[in-house]
């Protein structure tokens, strides 16, 4: 059905700026999930769907974690319009075969435009290339997000393939020989509690390396969960250079630091919760340009594998109901980026670098989501929608609730 939205200040990207104006909304015709014409609102902002690159739905093969339809019905509970989900599943998609079964969930229950990444290689083991030629025209780009890539040489021949499909690599960039058995930061948490530390130089060493690889076969590169100074240092000196390159960082890198964790398995991911010199250059690196988006990394797990704390917890937290209004409240209501460059951040830009549709577009004028941006309220999770629990952010109080999300003219979440 057709349908007006009224009373919100609109987000105009062509003018940067709100503007106060009613949305006209051409319905999804099969759609009867809503039998009004006007849907008014009282002093909310309405913008563009926001556009997660890099989520872990669990399906197929972990579905007792996430599922495409929960995960999904959390992203739009976010404000999300758009997701990309990662290739760790089972089977990875490595094969047109097995990336058709992801395909198949993602039509017939995900509520949100969800464009899955390609493996970089088989069974991302590393060991040889996935069929990339055949994946390339479904997926956003190519990834074996939870492991990085080892082989320098086989990281070039997938950035050689991946130029000439005019596709991006998404790197996990880790260096399993400089991790030494951590699982949460190496710096003062870790040595005054006895834990085992994973060292910022198995991010940034793998960073260096793959940058040299981007000078020497021109690839359209993204650097993924960017957590190190170093990190941000190298990808600024590289955009310096003219390399196509671009990186995010999640929330709980901005806005945690390791003085803050606790003994508990919702602050242990991968990379690791850094330092607060880590912290702040991540910080910087985001209001000057260096950090190109903010992605959640959302990564549920079962409740039982996140209660062992830091030593014995699985890697990941969710972040898909929580990483607007912990964004806003931090940094927005704070004074240190306007509500426009969030947007740019968190919509614009991952759209734009990813190929995917942005919301108020011309070609997309029917992916957006409403803000109360006064509402107030602590972080619960057991009210989310996604089957994961565990978020670093429980309990904390913050500003902005979603009150509806349309995709493609239909209402996927609404108060």
């Amino acid at each position: 059905m057709d349908f007006t939205v009224k009373g919100c200040q609109v987000f105009s990207q062509a003018e940067n700026r709100f503007v106060s104006a009613d949305l006209p909304v051409r319905g999804n015709r099969a759609d009867a999930s809503f039998g009004v014409s006007v849907i008014r609102f009282n002093d909310c902002v309405l913008l563009p769907g926001l556009v997660d690159v890099h989520v872990h739905l669990r399906e197929p093969g972990f579905s007792y974690k996430e599922t495409i339809a929960a995960g999904s019905r959390a992203a739009a509970r976010g404000g999300f319009t758009a997701v990309c989900p990662m290739p760790n599943l089972n089977p990875v998609p490595d094969s047109l075969e097995s990336l058709d079964m992801q395909l198949d969930i993602i039509r017939r229950d995900a509520v949100v435009h969800a464009t899955p990444y390609g493996a970089i290689s088989k069974g991302e083991k590393g060991e040889r290339l996935a069929d990339l030629e055949a994946m390339a025209p479904y997926v956003c780009a190519f990834s074996d997000d939870g492991k990085g890539v080892q082989s320098a040489s086989l990281m070039k021949e997938a950035m050689l393939r991946a130029k000439s499909l005019g596709k991006i690599v998404a790197a996990h960039c880790e260096d399993n020989s400089l991790l030494a058995g951590g699982y949460i930061h190496d710096g003062e948490y870790a040595r005054a509690h006895g834990h085992a530390g994973i060292s910022s130089a198995s991010e940034w060493r793998a960073i260096e390396r793959d940058l040299r690889l981007v000078e020497e076969t021109g690839c359209a590169y993204h650097v993924c969960h960017v957590s190190a100074r170093e990190s941000v240092a190298l990808i600024r000196e590289a955009k310096k250079k003219g390399l196509d390159v671009s990186c995010e960082t999640g929330p709980h890198y901005l806005v945690l630091d390791d003085g803050m964790l606790q003994e508990h398995g919702r602050f242990k991911m991968n990379p690791p919760i850094r330092s607060k010199a880590d912290r702040e250059a991540l910080i910087e690196g985001m209001l000057d340009g260096t950090i190109d988006m903010i992605a959640t990394d959302h990564a549920p797990h079962s409740t039982d594998e996140k209660s062992k704390g830091l030593r014995n917890s699985l890697m990941g937290v969710v972040g898909l109901e929580t990483s607007f209004p912990v964004m806003y409240t931090h940094f927005v209501r704070t004074g240190m980026l306007s509500l426009e460059q969030l947007i740019r951040l968190m919509s614009i830009n991952p759209a734009r670098r990813f190929g995917l549709p942005v919301g108020l577009s011309e070609d997309a004028p029917t992916d957006f989501t409403v803000f109360d941006l006064k509402s107030e309220y602590a972080v619960d999770p057991d009210a989310f929608l996604s089957k994961g629990r565990a978020t670093p952010f429980e309990g904390m109080r913050v500003f902005g609730e979603c009150l509806m999300t349309v995709c493609g003219g239909r209402i996927v979440w609404q108060k």
